[in-house]
């Protein structure tokens, strides 16, 4: 079975190349396995504002505080 770590572990390595498209598939196929992990949100974020889609961005800011309003890493 796929591990979540490991799929934020391919996304976090595609974003630090630039290949944010193909890194926000991995932190959407991480977040079907846990939508409660507001880190999980937080990096969908960052991958969607990286490509420019900031209204969905800050989506998964907002439900990254809204899981854990001390999300200190919440952009």
């Amino acid at each position: 079975m796929v591990q979540i770590s490991d799929l934020v572990k391919q996304g976090q390595s595609l974003m630090d190349d630039g290949k944010f498209d193909d890194a926000l598939g991995f932190f959407e196929q991480a977040l079907l396995l846990n939508q409660d992990d507001p880190d999980l949100w937080n990096c969908k974020g960052v991958a969607l504002r990286s490509l420019g889609r900031y209204e969905e961005s800050m989506e998964c800011f907002n439900k990254s505080l809204e899981i854990e309003p001390r999300d200190k890493y919440a952009s």
